[in-house]
């Protein structure tokens, strides 16, 4: 049984930076696309970043040059590093990993950014 066990989120100011981690359990990293959503109250999920096995990363217009999708495959886990930080990036945000019909979710972790 594949799970992804979510850390890192929590309250930081304007300009600032968080690092999300989804440690992978049951399952090698490697052979999954790799995403990372993030709903905030009132709007529709939407897909933040997403990293291929072959390393194709895909980011939305609103976190590019800021947001940073990786993996550590010693580690097992997947990452999403923000850096620059604005209020309107405040959401839930929920790892995923998709291997052909199967997709697994972590927990979620709340991203607040304020002052």
């Amino acid at each position: 049984q594949v799970q992804l066990v979510e850390s890192g989120g929590g309250l930081v100011q304007p300009g600032g930076s968080l690092r999300l981690s989804c440690a992978v359990v049951g399952a090698r990293v490697s052979v999954f696309t790799a995403g990372w959503y993030r709903q905030a109250p009132g709007k529709q999920r939407e897909l933040v970043a997403s990293l291929t096995p072959s390393d194709i990363t895909n980011y939305a217009d609103s976190v590019k040059g800021r947001f940073t999708i990786s993996r550590d495959i010693p580690e097992n886990t997947m990452y999403l590093q923000m850096d620059n930080l604005k209020p309107e990036d405040t959401a839930a945000y929920s790892c995923n990993a998709v291997l052909g019909e199967y997709s697994f979710w972590g927990q979620g972790t709340q991203v607040t950014v304020s002052s």
